[in-house]
């Protein structure tokens, strides 16, 4: 379904997508991991013909540079940052993508109900909450039923609950054969979603293994995620380093592996260098595997 051929991409002097190939078959989902600027988002838009590359890369055989428009029909896609119109209705929104694809009949209510949004058809984009917003945005991705689905840091800005459901939501979704590629930096999302995951860093592949051994290989039991506001996350990944600790970037904050008897240590090295925690959560590496066994069963019994 997507094939990725000896990609590379820079900015200028910097290498940002270093000469990466992977095969995508119908069907399968795959995550990819890596700390923020590894080349995962540059990777997806390469993917979608949006930025100019070395190498090769089809969608269902068609060349995403020279028969863009046929491969991009074929693909549903989800960014991190939404670009919705606040006064737009959320009706409106439905029928000027459904325009934009080339769709004649489209019915907002049977789309909005499909994601869960029944009833809030009426409402102007400005609105609805940020779950929401993300639920409207994967409607319009699905508008078309496209057989891949590409997302990108879809619930870096959702809080707990919202995360949930969205996860929950792509998890129902993910089945009747569609294919799904998506960045995360979150444990659970991607042992609840993924088959393979796929580490990248530094622009380069480091790593292709199952869902259940990526999520089996956290060597030290759990991970702290530890939201962090942007101009303090390099000090905290020096003192949490100098304190032990391997820490490793993400959207909102930074990862932190720790053993089950270490799960305060990281606050109290933090709390010393005088660094503002805005929220945490902890992710056990026997809890994500036990979702991935899960997630890989109920798709295995899809009809």
């Amino acid at each position: 379904m997507i094939t990725i051929d000896h990609v590379s991409m820079k900015f200028g002097r910097s290498v940002a997508v270093d000469d990466v190939s992977l095969d995508i078959q119908a069907g399968d989902s795959v995550a990819l991991w890596g700390p923020n600027g590894a080349g995962k988002t540059t990777l997806i838009r390469c993917v979608l013909g949006l930025l100019r590359f070395r190498g090769s890369i089809t969608l269902a055989g068609h060349d995403v540079r020279r028969q863009g428009k046929h491969a991009r029909l074929l693909v549903g896609y989800v960014p991190q940052e939404l670009g919705f119109h606040d006064e737009l209705g959320v009706n409106e929104a439905i029928g000027f993508f459904a325009r934009l694809k080339g769709l004649d009949r489209v019915d907002p209510h049977t789309t909005l109900d499909h994601v869960g949004l029944a009833g809030h058809g009426g409402k102007r984009v400005r609105e609805l909450s940020g779950g929401m917003k993300q639920r409207l945005a994967l409607a319009i991705a699905l508008l078309g039923d496209p057989p891949v689905l590409v997302l990108d840091e879809v619930t870096a800005s959702l809080d707990a609950v919202g995360r949930g459901e969205f996860v929950a939501l792509l998890e129902r979704l993910s089945g009747a054969g569609r294919t799904m590629l998506f960045a995360s930096h979150r444990l659970d999302e991607v042992a609840t979603l993924a088959r393979r995951v796929v580490e990248i860093d530094r622009g380069r592949v480091r790593r292709t293994t199952s869902a259940a051994e990526f999520v089996a290989r956290t060597e030290h039991g759990a991970v702290l995620h530890l939201h962090i506001a942007a101009p303090a996350r390099q000090a905290a990944m020096r003192s949490l380093a100098e304190g032990g600790f391997a820490p490793s970037l993400n959207g909102v904050g930074l990862l932190v592996p720790v053993s089950p008897s270490q799960k305060a240590a990281p606050f109290r090295v933090l709390a010393e260098a005088r660094i503002a925690i805005d929220d945490f959560e902890v992710v056990t590496a026997n809890h994500a595997a036990d979702l991935a066994a899960r997630a890989h069963a109920r798709r295995e019994t899809t009809p």
